[in-house]
């Protein structure tokens, strides 16, 4: 898959991890998990360039004695979602496009 490509989707990913919650590293691996492998030296890049791009922000508590950075989604942050969803729509027809006549174009 193009390097570009997959970047624009993890932090779609990332940022679909946090949309309902605020949640932190270890647990939006857990959360993204099932769907794409992820690893913590790529997640937290994508985490900081997130939050440059104000698509999120970050808060530190403490959490058993420890502190632990808090994500949570920002309105621009949901907005990329609602792109991305409507991105997708273009690929997918252009997915189509390219596998017209074979069997399996689902």
């Amino acid at each position: 898959m193009d390097i570009q490509m997959k970047r624009g989707l993890l932090d779609v990913c990332v940022l679909a991890a946090i949309k309902e919650e605020d949640s932190y590293g270890y647990q939006i691996i857990k959360d993204i998990k099932p769907y794409v492998e992820i690893s913590e030296s790529t997640l937290y890049p994508i985490l900081r360039r997130l939050e440059s791009a104000e698509l999120l922000t970050v808060r530190t508590a403490e959490h058993n004695g420890r502190l632990r950075k808090y994500y949570h989604i920002t309105k621009a942050g949901l907005g990329r979602i609602e792109d991305f969803k409507e991105e997708w729509k273009e690929i997918m027809s252009i997915y189509k496009f390219v596998t017209k006549g074979e069997e399996d174009n689902d």
